[in-house]
């Protein structure tokens, strides 16, 4: 095969640290090669040097780099700008960002088109835009052309980021963690689409911190720590037979088998029948009956616009039903975990502050509190001295961990958690899981676990909802659902997790 990419000892520095250190990586045209690894490893910078995008203060140096047979070591800012595009274009994770909010879709994605020369006239480039829609099956593309950015799902949106970025015909398509946002069926079709690119010649670098998401569409892969690849090889080796403790870590993270439990004497805790929510006329939730039991956990998956978020909002009572019931059987204290800490948080308060908050709301006396605050971090796996800390100077995972930690605070028995890892990184989500599988255990807590990632539902959860347009389409058992699933969008889902045949 004909290299399109090749890149030896890519060094990026700023002042004397290095974060990238010595990276080689070569692309040959049909083939994608992976790069994986957590937030810090250095791949997005990686791939920025790809494009000569990178920071102003930033030394970057390598001993040989070729993009489509043209060696790019000494190009400055002009001869990038007519080379992107061209010979090598990016595609982002946040679309919404990277796509022009004053262009229309269409527009947007002529651009390239126009900035090379490659058409010319309105109905050259219009029948041109028509046809990148359709080669990225973007549905009713006449329409979506028309509209802007904010008007379109986040996976259109991809889509049409995707045909912006292949409208030059790019040798090499640089993925910079694309799917990372979206929805698992959505996710499985920007990633069969992106696989179709390039089985029809396209050299492909996909940037992911996801080994889910690299199993279903790379050929190699290269894995990144600190700024260095500590391991490569074709996915099917590095998969089967990883030889790097922290590549078997992050295939750990995520590969779980279904949890399996016991169904014998279980004793509800909420029963909910015929529960209905409805905005503007549309039911945002339809006619849901399921029931919650003691000391077990429930998920609840389905995609965006589901209805699942409504249903948690219910169940923890910030939103009540127009129609139909929840009955809770007994006296329960119920409390919540958002999918983002950082907007949760007050961010003018130090951690410590908004616990001591949670402890006084929960009747705890004034004296007590500072110990408690510091046994509370304790039990999630935080140093006490992050208390003084705001929480922007945590980690993400430790900003997750902190906002359990002040669900725990009012001594729940009930927790409810809505999408509290999608946006952490496999090692630190699977600390996370843990985490809460052990509070679990020592408090006896029933948790109600929201999320649209099936293997995380099925390292945590005993039972399951799935939910289509706000209708449960399925409830059981996670082994049973799982295993035997009886609505095609069940099925559909458990498909968007396995590999995508080239």
């Amino acid at each position: 095969m004909t290299e399109a990419l090749e890149l030896q000892g890519l060094r990026i520095d700023f002042g004397e640290t290095p974060v990238v250190d010595g990276v080689s990586l070569s692309v040959a045209r049909g083939e994608c090669v992976a790069i994986v690894g957590e937030s810090g490893a250095g791949k997005s910078l990686t791939a920025r040097a790809l494009l000569g995008l990178t920071p102003a203060d930033a030394r970057v140096r390598f001993e040989r780099f070729i993009i489509d047979g043209t060696d790019v070591a000494r190009f400055g800012e002009r001869r990038w700008r007519s080379l992107r595009g061209a010979g090598i274009a990016l595609v982002s994770q946040d679309a919404l960002v990277s796509l022009d909010p004053l262009q229309r879709v269409g527009s947007e994605i002529a651009e390239p088109l126009r900035l090379h020369g490659l058409r010319s006239g309105r109905a050259a480039l219009r029948e041109r835009v028509q046809e990148l829609l359709h080669r990225v099956w973007m549905p009713d593309a006449a329409r979506r052309a028309r509209q802007y950015p904010h008007e379109l799902s986040g996976g259109l949106r991809q889509r049409a980021l995707i045909a912006s970025a292949i409208a030059a015909e790019p040798a090499i398509l640089v993925a910079d963690e694309p799917t990372t946002a979206l929805d698992a069926t959505v996710q499985a079709r920007i990633l069969g689409l992106l696989r179709d690119i390039a089985d029809a010649g396209t050299a492909i670098v996909f940037i992911s911190h996801d080994f889910a998401a690299v199993r279903r569409i790379a050929d190699r892969v290269l894995v990144m720590r600190n700024g260095v690849v500590v391991e490569s090889g074709p996915v099917g080796e590095v998969l089967e037979k990883p030889q790097h403790a922290y590549t078997r870590q992050l295939i750990a993270a995520t590969m779980h088998e279904p949890r399996v439990t016991s169904t014998d004497d279980v004793t509800p805790v909420l029963v909910a029948t015929g529960v209905t929510r409805t905005y503007e006329e549309i039911a945002a939730v339809n006619d849901a009956s399921f029931a919650v039991h003691q000391g077990r956990t429930l998920g609840i998956v389905g995609e965006s616009g589901s209805g699942k978020t409504t249903l948690a909002r219910m169940i923890v009572g910030v939103e009540q039903p127009d129609d139909g019931g929840l009955r809770w059987i007994g006296e329960h204290r119920v409390q919540l975990v958002h999918q983002n800490p950082l907007g949760a948080f007050d961010p003018r308060w130090s951690i410590g502050r908004s616990l001591r908050e949670a402890l006084a709301a929960g009747g705890v006396p004034r004296a007590l509190r500072a110990a408690r605050v510091s046994e509370l971090l304790a039990e999630v796996d935080l140093d006490p001295v992050l208390a003084t800390r705001r929480p922007s100077a945590l980690s993400g995972g430790q900003r997750q961990r902190a906002a359990i930690a002040r669900a725990l605070a009012a001594e729940p028995e009930v927790l409810v958690l809505d999408e509290p890892v999608s946006a952490l990184d496999p090692s630190v989500r699977e600390r996370v899981i843990q985490l809460l599988l052990r509070l679990q255990r020592e408090r006896r807590l029933t948790m109600i676990f929201v999320s649209h990632d099936l293997d995380v539902v099925g390292a945590v959860a005993d039972d399951v909802l799935v939910m289509q347009d706000g209708v449960i389409v399925e409830q059981g058992a996670v082994t049973d659902v799982f295993e035997s699933p009886q609505h095609p969008f069940t099925q559909e889902l458990l498909d968007a997790n396995r590999p995508v045949s080239p």
